[in-house]
């Protein structure tokens, strides 16, 4: 009898054993198949990667010569806060993850990684987990990099991050892994937004670090789950930072799986409602409903959908690796356009204010009335008159009162003293930038040319001037 009853709970031991581990089995959910993502990135390519170096080159060339010479002397970072550095010429594709708190944004890049169960894996969590802005790079090993060193770091982007002080550097963040995707693209992993938290309450300014990183954003990920589809100050301040890169964002309906079918239809109704105010396009955005995470999609959801429209969103983001270096140049090309804009506006406030100068006048007196109503002068009107300049391209006018403010209009010379016989003047060089040297640089990469011949050695890069004195 004692054996019997020893045999009994040998048995039910075992079986207890085993339905235990068949729950801990059910419990861990299974890997979804990461084939798609690895062809659709090219991740599996061994085919070396273009050689850009020589458009580098000569993009470097053209912004020293012909672009900053004049941005540096009418002082054009002082009204949009935007400096160029070598670092950003030669940087990779950046996607920014923008969105409000733990809707998926690091787990969606440990996603694209593969980080997860990883040593180089993000902090993820139900709660507010990323108090950082995290900059994901490549890098032969793991390896962290507190803020303060890559902001004093000048052959990296990042420099510029210094003027929003330390009690932000100690809030960014770099970490450098090794992986084939990160050698082509950086990923930047913002703080979630938090509606009831107050700007002073972060110790830096948040929306002005925002806007420095959308400035240089190649693509913009904003992301939601289907908990946090309230708009609030916070979010309706980023999207009015987010105007005029429309084509850049992709708006993400992450987690699309916990929801049933008529649940998802309309939540994905209830997004568009949050965010139709925010976004002044003609046409609706594009809103793309998947699960970016690891696991395999929940039962009974749409499997198919999902999938599809991951692929899609994986071939937007080749697709701006793809043309880094073509959007690269019309970067620098749209940038030198702001620049040429900004010199002649502030060369038309200076001339009237030469022409409205009489011995007896009060020279504060006169540039006040001129700043305070430049419609009175023509300013803004001149301008579009005499050049090629489109309307939409016009900076804001309060913004020059606030530049003059800082600026005395006494500080700047005219457009037609900025010449010299070795140097030419600015205007002609940066108009030549703008109409010649971008845009045939730009062709040269269309049209399928070894870009690593376009080197200053071949093609010169406009250091010679040319002698106006020398008979032809």
């Amino acid at each position: 009898m004692k054996r019997l009853n020893l045999l009994c709970c040998c048995v039910a031991s075992l079986l207890l054993l085993g339905t235990a581990e068949e729950v801990e089995d059910a419990s861990e959910p299974t890997k979804r198949d990461r084939s798609h993502l690895e062809s659709t990135l090219k991740l599996n390519e061994d085919k070396p990667a273009d050689d850009f170096s020589g458009v580098l080159q000569r993009l470097r060339k053209i912004y020293h010569s012909s672009i900053k010479p004049l941005e540096q002397s009418y002082r054009y970072n002082e009204l949009r806060q935007h400096e160029i550095t070598d670092g950003e010429i030669t940087s990779k594709p950046m996607v920014l993850f923008l969105g409000p708190w733990s809707v998926g944004k690091s787990s969606m890049i440990n996603y694209l990684l593969g980080l997860d169960d990883t040593p180089y894996q993000l902090y993820t969590g139900a709660e507010p987990t990323t108090s950082e802005f995290t900059v994901i790079m490549h890098g032969p090993k793991l390896k962290t990099i507190e803020g303060i060193v890559m902001a004093a770091d000048s052959a990296r982007s990042f420099s510029p991050l210094e003027k929003f002080g330390q009690n932000f550097l100690e809030k960014l963040i770099g970490i450098e892994v090794p992986h084939k995707l990160l050698e082509r693209v950086t990923f930047v992993d913002t703080p979630g937004i938090i509606e009831n938290r107050k700007q002073q309450e972060r110790g830096y300014p948040f929306n002005d670090v925002c806007q420095w990183f959308i400035d240089r954003a190649d693509l913009i990920f904003v992301v939601f789950d289907p908990t946090k589809l309230d708009v609030g100050l916070e979010l309706e301040m980023l999207f009015r930072q987010l105007k005029g890169r429309e084509s850049q964002i992709r708006i993400i309906l992450n987690k699309a799986d916990s929801l049933a079918t008529q649940e998802l239809m309309r939540v994905y109704g209830a997004l568009f409602w949050s965010l139709a105010p925010l976004i002044n396009v003609t046409e609706p955005p594009r809103v793309y409903v998947s699960s970016f995470w690891p696991h395999e999609y929940h039962p009974d959801t749409h499997k198919d959908l999902f999938l599809k429209e991951e692929i899609s969103l994986l071939e937007d983001l080749n697709q701006v690796i793809e043309n880094r270096m073509e959007n690269k140049i019309a970067f620098i090309r749209q940038h030198a356009i702001r620049v040429r804009i900004h010199a002649l506006l502030v060369d038309r406030y200076l001339q009237t204010y030469k022409d409205k100068m009489t011995f007896f006048s009060d020279g504060e007196l006169v540039f006040r009335d001129i700043v305070e109503d430049p419609d009175k002068f023509f300013i803004f009107k001149s301008i579009l008159a005499k050049t090629n300049v489109s309307k939409f391209d016009l900076p804001n006018r309060e913004a020059y009162k606030d530049f003059f403010g800082i600026n005395p209009i006494t500080s700047f010379k005219l457009l037609s003293q900025q010449c010299s016989y070795m140097g030419g003047c600015f205007l002609e060089k940066i108009e030549k930038a703008i109409t010649r040297e971008l845009p045939d640089l730009l062709g040269s990469i269309g049209l399928g040319k070894k870009p690593n011949v376009l080197s200053c050695d071949i093609t010169g890069c406009g250091e010679n001037p040319k002698n106006r004195y020398k008979k032809p």
